[in-house]
């Protein structure tokens, strides 16, 4: 009798947990859920008070958005994804031999490491005036690799530091062993370090893309219409003549696959990455 009061009471507080659960996620996720809803919408029910939540969906704004012939979306698409792709390459490039070096060498771990990864607690509005000039200057504006090097230095400093936690973790007999054998610091890094960092770069590639894919401030302002990004291209639908709320639901949900699958993705890996070291550290 006593076993099963406690096995009723173990599934009504389970119960309770999926509802709580699923209320707080409904909650936190309203404003996407709203927009992917609109999306679907016709025109009659996006303006229809009260809001309709059962309706007949259709796809005539996701038509209109990739059809539209003064809104160039697919381009917009095709932008983010090789200024995504760019710029996280370059930052891996860029911060797996640093980190070595920090870690292994000591070179500048104890300045230049609080350095970079403190720059991404600062306001990215600050840089935009300078890199705007710089731009301009060296014939970058409005260039899909103008943003990837942007992109590039906004994940340098996520990136680095989940580098020097893998390296922390990685065993010195290695190196060692890789010494003995003749092998310079380049060729430890290549062929000891580089192979087992895969789950890492993985991680770091997949938070790095997410970053650069949501990125929306560089994409404004140095851009016009060459290497406008996705981000970008769903305000295009906010015009002078009003908003056209159901092309830019549709823009908008279409922006945040992406992310939101690669998130979903990455999300296993993220942590442990985030991680390492940290014992260590």
């Amino acid at each position: 009798m006593i076993v099963s009061r406690h096995s009723r009471f173990d599934s009504v507080a389970h119960f309770l947990r999926w509802v709580v659960f699923v209320a707080v996620a409904l909650l936190v996720n309203f404003p996407i859920l709203s927009t992917v809803l609109t999306s679907f919408k016709t025109n009659a029910d996006i303006n229809a008070y009260p809001p309709k939540w059962i309706f007949s969906p259709t796809l005539e704004h996701y038509r209109a958005v990739l059809a539209s012939p003064n809104v160039n979306y697919s381009h917009y698409i095709m932008n983010s994804i090789v200024i995504a792709t760019l710029g996280t390459i370059f930052a891996i490039v860029l911060t797996l031999p640093a980190a070595y070096a920090m870690v292994r060498q000591g070179v500048g771990r104890t300045w230049l490491l609080p350095i970079i990864t403190n720059l991404r607690a600062l306001p990215l509005i600050i840089f935009a005036i300078p890199f705007y000039f710089m731009y301009k200057q060296v014939g970058l504006l409005d260039t899909r690799i103008g943003l990837a090097l942007i992109s590039c230095i906004i994940n340098i400093p996520i990136a680095l530091v989940m580098f020097v936690g893998f390296v922390q973790d990685v065993p010195r007999e290695l190196d060692d062993a890789a010494k003995i054998d003749g092998a310079s610091m380049w060729k430890t890094l290549w062929h000891v370090v580089l192979p087992l960092s895969r789950p890492v770069m993985l991680a770091v590639f997949l938070l790095s893309f997410i970053y650069s894919w949501n990125e929306f401030l560089f994409g404004l302002i140095l851009t016009t219409k060459n290497a406008v990004p996705v981000t970008v291209g769903a305000t295009f639908f906010v015009t002078s003549r009003g908003i056209e709320w159901g092309p830019t639901a549709a823009a908008m949900t279409i922006g945040i696959l992406p992310p939101l699958i690669l998130g979903l993705f990455a999300y296993p890996y993220i942590g442990k990455s985030m991680l390492a070291g940290a014992v260590k550290g």
